[in-house]
Parts: structure tokens; sequence; C-alpha cells
């Protein structure tokens, strides 16, 4: 049973960031290699339904924790098991439609390697301003992985103060004190924060590159039409000059309809799965910062938490704008192709008429900017991300003056 290895169209294996490295091995969100056998499948769908089951269990547990402390009105506690159980709500929704387009994902993947990946052996200028827009990408992911390790240790602690705690704030309808009881139960705890820590960043990083390199690939056609656009330019062969700017459109065309076509699949795959994801940050983000601020120095897993899902929400959202404002300018990438000049300088009269058809046919075909959705409700940009941010602070000046309320009464 082998995960699906990213390759060039070369047949060469790409050479992943570490947080797609990491997020290959997660069994539940990385699509099977096609060479994986009958029985290969069977084990991934049998490991993946326990996983399944798992989540059930916490999402269970974690509930039951929630109705007891507000019921005992008990806002501090509350607020205490809220974010683990909202990233295990979004977990589950966002597991459950990977598991139903498993493999439109991998198929999705293979053309995005084959296709859309800039290779740095051929274009490594473009390949380094693509992959510095990652950097701060990566950054969210080390700071996810601070956020589980301040949980992973905890065990730790337990063993330490003889004591028989789990991870997360949990209730379960059954004694949970035997050893041979609270081990697994401790190790499904493990297991979950593991799977759901690099969903959360692996799963981001995965589609700030897709939008990346779309938005390069976007940007190497603009160069390239305008540097042949100068060079016939440049040649005046009067006779040939308006059938080779023409032929040159409609090669850069086809290119340009083979991305927007590649845009179109990746709103298929993730546009749920990204409406997901904001509709559950405001309110992740709201109960994160009321922990940190509450206690600074004991819910500090709180603050990294809510600094990662900051940085992770506004730098997806500049990607989405960076490639909004690309998309809008393709339209005039046709129109600045020098055709006015090439006009007067050309003999051909029949063909003058033909590049001023396509040219209008070009500028049309791009008249529609393209944007990644969230089911169409929103667009992913970082104005997107700055309204989930001015939400999340309402939740939480709403949440210190109830705070404030109770202390007084």
């Amino acid at each position: 049973m082998v995960r699906y290895v990213p390759r060039l169209p070369d047949g060469q294996k790409v050479k992943l960031a570490w947080p797609l490295a990491v997020f290959r091995l997660n069994h539940i969100f990385w699509p099977l290699d096609p060479s994986t056998g009958k029985w290969g499948r069977y084990l991934d769908k049998v490991m993946a339904l326990l996983g399944c089951l798992i989540f059930l269990q916490h999402n269970d547990a974690e509930l039951r924790y929630l109705r007891f402390e507000a019921s005992n009105r008990n806002m501090d506690a509350f607020l205490t098991g809220m974010p683990t159980y909202l990233i295990l709500v979004e977990a589950q929704f966002r597991s459950l439609h990977i598991l139903l387009h498993f493999e439109s994902l991998r198929v999705f993947l293979q053309r995005f390697y084959a296709d859309i990946y800039i290779d740095p052996r051929k274009e490594p200028l473009m390949f380094r301003l693509v992959d510095g827009q990652m950097l701060l990408n990566r950054l969210v992911s080390a700071m996810y992985g601070a956020v589980i390790t301040g949980y992973l240790i905890s065990p730790v602690f337990s063993i330490i103060n003889q004591s028989k705690d789990f991870l997360y704030s949990m209730i379960f309808p059954f004694d949970t004190e035997p050893l041979h009881v609270f081990v697994p139960l401790l190790l499904s705890n493990v297991w979950v924060g593991i799977i759901i820590d690099s969903m959360m960043f692996g799963e981001t990083s995965l589609l700030c590159e897709l939008i990346v390199h779309l938005n390069g690939s976007y940007l190497l056609l603009k160069r390239d039409l305008e540097s042949e656009a100068q060079r016939i330019l440049s040649k005046r062969h009067r006779p040939h000059m308006a059938r080779e700017l023409k032929v040159l459109i409609i090669q850069t065309l086809r290119k340009n309809v083979a991305l927007n076509q590649f845009g179109e699949k990746l709103e298929q795959q993730y546009t749920v799965r990204v409406f997901i994801m904001f509709a559950f940050a405001a309110g992740l983000l709201c109960a994160l910062s009321f922990k940190a601020y509450t206690n600074p120095m004991a819910n500090y897993i709180y603050a990294i938490w809510f600094g990662a899902k900051t940085v992770e929400l506004l730098s997806l959202g500049q990607i989405g704008s960076n490639l909004a404002y690309t998309a809008n300018s393709l339209s005039s990438m046709y129109y600045l192709t020098h055709w006015e000049e090439i006009l007067e300088h050309s003999t051909d009269p029949q063909e003058n008429l033909r590049l001023l058809k396509i040219i209008n046919l070009a500028i049309e075909m791009n008249s529609k900017p393209y944007f990644v959705t969230g089911l169409k409700y929103f667009r992913v940009s970082l104005q997107a991300g700055l309204k989930i941010l001015q939400a999340s602070f309402s939740y939480f000046t709403f949440l210190t003056s109830m705070q404030r309320r109770q202390m007084s009464n």
C-alpha cells in the first residue's frame, strides 16, 4: 500500500517541501498510488473506516464534556474544550469529502504535477519566485507543529504526576480508569492529534502550492507572449507579421484555456473544503483568543494556535488575491501585444482582419476573472481573511463582556 508519489512529466519524483512530505503520510487525506493492488486498497478503506469511527468516538466524548460544562455555566472550562472540538468536527467534514472524492483527487494531482507544476530545472527563476511565496505558509506549518507537540507531551506529564489525563477535554460514558482501557484511548488521542494537525497545515500547504504554481504558469504565459510579440515586431517581415502574431495568439489561447480548465478543476476539488475551513475559522479564532487572553502563560498553546490560524488565513487570502489579480490581467495581456504597430507595418489586409478578430476573441474569453471560492459564497482573498478576523474579534468582545458579567455577579 503506497501513497501517491508526485512525478514530473519525465517521471522524476518531485521534491516536496517538508509540510507536504509530512502530509503525504496522512492515510486519510492523501490518495493511493495507482500501482496499489486490490488488497492494498481494501486495507486502506478499512483503515479509513476505523479512523472515522475513532473520530466519532472523540466527537461524542468531547461533546459530553462541553454539555457538562455548559450545564454548570462554567464558561472558562467550556471554552477550554471548544477549540479541539471545533477542529475535530471540521476535520470530520473535510475527511468525509476527501474520501468521497479520493480517486478524482489523485487524477487532479497527477495533472497538476504533469502540466502546471513549474519545473525548477526549466524555469529556475520563476520557481524561486513561486516557492518564495510559500515561506509564510511553511512558518504556519511549523507553528502547527509546535501546537501538536504541546498536546503530545502531556502524556509525559501524566506519567510524572501519576495521573490518567487525556490529551483533550473529554468525558467518556464508561470507566476509563483500568489501564487496558486508558492506554488505547490515549493512543487514539495521539493518532487523532497527528492526523488533524497534519491536515491543518498539510492541506493548506497543498492548496497554496496549487494556487501559486497556477499563478506562475499564467505569468510564464504572459512573459512568453510578450517576448514573442516583441520578436515578431523587431524582425519586420512585413508580409507575414500579422499571420505570425495570429498564430502566436492562437497557441497562447490554447495554453490559456488549458490553465483555465485546470482552475475550474481546482475549484471543483476545493470549493467545499475551503468553505468548511473558513466557516469554522471565526468561532475557532474566537475561542483561542479568549483562552489566550484570560491566562496567557497557562494557555500558551492556544496563543500559538491562534497565531498559526491567523497567519494561515492571511497568507492563503493573499495568495488567492494574487491569482485573481493575474487572471484579471489576462485580457489586457492580449491587448498589449503591439498589434497596432504590427497592423501598421503589415501588408496583408486579410491577415490583418483575422488578427483583429482573434484578439477580440482572446479579450472576450478572458473578460471574466477567475477566483477560488468557497461554494461561490465568498472568494479566497485577503479581504475574506480580514473579515473573518473582524468577526472573531466581535465574538471575542462579546465573550469578555459575558465573563465580566459573571465575575461581577
